[in-house]
């Protein structure tokens, strides 16, 4: 099993900036993609960012040129740089990783239990 760690959400003022971070652990063989989906109340859980094992990006059109996306495979950690925060980007980020495990040997998809990001106007 792969477990999925994610923190650094919190309050923070329009304009603020804030890091997520997500930490995988367990029978990890190799981590394929990571990322960061949102979920804001009443709506659909969207993508926010991508970056695979090669370290190509991709982002939503909506948070392009003020959040980046990184990882550091030696930690199996993805990160998230949120900067110019928007009312708008309050939500439930949730952490996102394809992984083939030792056991049993498969690609799956796992996601962290989600982190709060609230931005005041």
């Amino acid at each position: 099993q792969v477990q999925l760690v994610e923190s650094g959400g919190g309050l923070v003022q329009a304009g603020g900036s804030l890091r997520l971070s997500c930490a995988a652990s367990g029978s990890i063989k190799r981590i394929n993609a990571m990322g960061w989906y949102r979920q804001a109340p009443g709506k659909q859980r969207e993508l926010v960012a991508v970056i695979t094992v090669g370290d190509i990006t991709n982002y939503a059109d909506s948070v392009k040129g003020r959040f980046t996306i990184s990882r550091d495979n030696a930690k199996n950690t993805v990160y998230l740089q949120m900067s110019s925060l928007k009312p708008e980007d309050t939500a439930v980020y949730y952490c996102n990783a394809n992984v083939l495990t030792f056991i049993p040997g498969a690609n799956r998809d796992y996601w962290g239990q989600g982190t709060q990001v609230t931005v005041s106007s």
